[in-house]
């Protein structure tokens, strides 16, 4: 039969050279991210050090980004929804890199924090936008794998980014960090210029002007047979936008995932934020601190691979909340390690790995569970209310550390939102399957 939906061709057909390399473009985007977020992290310790603050102001310089990404992901997720993926994609490089460079010179901790606030807005709206557009680009078959190995780019950053960040540290101070990320950031911009173009779900949905020979273009570039006209756009298609996401239809899985994501991502930045702090305050230099932060993100990106395979052949929903439990084991877990370098390393691995899956999961989740003309608005909204976790988890462990409380309790403390996401991903059940097999026929 012939084939005269645009999205139809794409979700039935093979994946073609330049979807693989648009995947892998957004997959090596996800990486910076991971790089920029960690990238106060691993300055961390020296900013401290520098500017003499305690842990509970600098709690707070550690998650201005994060806040800059809840504001990012909500407002600037629907704007890729209502102007388009690949624009919205180059903004925000432009954004995060702007936003590095100026956090290089800054010279006290309000300058650094607005700067952090910047360029989190910037990441906040990448994370929407290639999420949505690694669904888009994907057919059916492959695309639970691809959004999951785009989540797991995220880990493969921090690694890379990381090692050089410790290289960085060991000769340089914490400024060259940021320098590095903004130079690194800035080269993606030609290469998302070349090789990303927009998505097809969105320009046959938007059918603005010129769209039938921009997705003709992009169908040509694919190797896939041409239209020759936009199909008819249905009824229920018309609709969109933020209101949507609490409309009967779309309200109790919006909410449980806002739940799952924000107490999950609690737990998963304690763990990112305030490992380096912990062992320098064990008494190892920081570039060995950092070296303990890249363990956790190498068992971080074991985990995202190991989650990817798997949803080839169990369901998504399941497997995350497997990975939940083992999360909350072994952060707590964590809290008691010792002051040994191999020890805190080899704990942090377990505990990246755990959380990190289950992050990844929730990504294939996000896609399966929204339909094209809201995928990149609620992916947005979830992520954007989701990072307040991701704000609070640092400034919260900074306050119980400040308050006296040890090690293994604010880690037993912090674990806890992983099992609250568990419960709240038990409660949503396998009703996203069904949301996500509506979207993929009206891809």
């Amino acid at each position: 039969m012939n084939i005269t939906d645009p999205r139809d061709i794409i979700a039935r057909s093979p994946m073609s050279r330049l979807q693989i390399v648009a995947v892998i473009l957004c997959i090596l985007l996800n990486a910076l991210d991971g790089f920029d977020v960690l990238a106060i992290s691993f300055a961390s310790p020296g900013i401290a050090s520098d500017w003499g603050i305690d842990r509970a102001a600098l709690g707070f310089v550690l998650s201005m980004e994060l806040i800059g990404m809840a504001v990012g992901s909500v407002l600037i997720g629907n704007l890729a929804d209502r102007f388009g993926r690949r624009p919205i994609i180059l903004g925000c490089l432009v954004v995060m890199a702007s936003g590095m460079y100026l956090a290089a010179l800054a010279e006290g901790v309000v300058t650094l924090s607005i700067m952090r606030l910047f360029t989190g807005v910037g990441i906040g709206g990448m994370l929407a936008a290639i999420n949505a557009m690694v669904a888009e680009f994907s057919n059916v078959r492959r695309r639970h794998l691809a959004v999951a190995l785009m989540a797991g780019g995220y880990p493969v950053g921090a690694i890379i980014g990381g090692s050089i960040a410790s290289m960085l540290l060991a000769h340089f101070d914490w400024r060259a960090v940021f320098l590095f990320g903004a130079v690194v950031t800035a080269i993606f911009l030609p290469l998302v210029w070349m090789w990303l173009p927009e998505s097809v779900d969105f320009l046959t949905q938007k059918r603005s002007a010129g769209a039938l020979d921009k997705i003709n273009g992009i169908l040509k570039r694919m190797g896939h047979a041409t239209v020759d006209r936009i199909p008819d756009i249905q009824p229920q298609e018309t609709r969109g936008g933020i209101r949507e996401l609490f409309s009967p239809g779309l309200i109790r899985i919006t909410l449980l995932l806002i739940v799952a994501y924000f107490t999950h991502i609690m737990t998963f930045y304690y763990i990112l934020k305030w490992i380096p702090k912990i062992v320098v305050d064990m008494g190892f230099v920081a570039s060995s601190a950092g070296g303990v932060l890249v363990w956790a993100n190498v068992g971080g990106a074991m985990g995202s691979l190991v989650l990817s395979l798997l949803t080839q052949r169990f369901d998504v929903n399941r497997l995350v909340i497997g990975a939940l439990v083992m999360a909350f084991v072994m952060v707590t877990v964590f809290g008691y390690a010792p002051a040994d370098l191999q020890q805190l390393a080899m704990f942090s691995a377990l505990a990246g790995f755990f959380t990190n899956s289950a992050v990844v999961g929730m990504y294939a989740i996000f896609a399966r569970s929204f339909p094209t003309r809201v995928r990149a608005g609620g992916t947005g909204l979830v992520i954007g209310l989701g990072r307040g976790g991701a704000a609070l988890g640092p400034i919260v462990a900074g306050f119980l550390f400040a308050s006296g409380q040890s090690l293994p309790m604010v880690s037993l403390l912090m674990a806890m939102g992983s099992l609250v996401a568990a419960a709240a991903l038990l409660a949503l059940g396998r009703r996203p399957a069904a949301q996500g097999a509506a979207a993929c026929a009206e891809a």
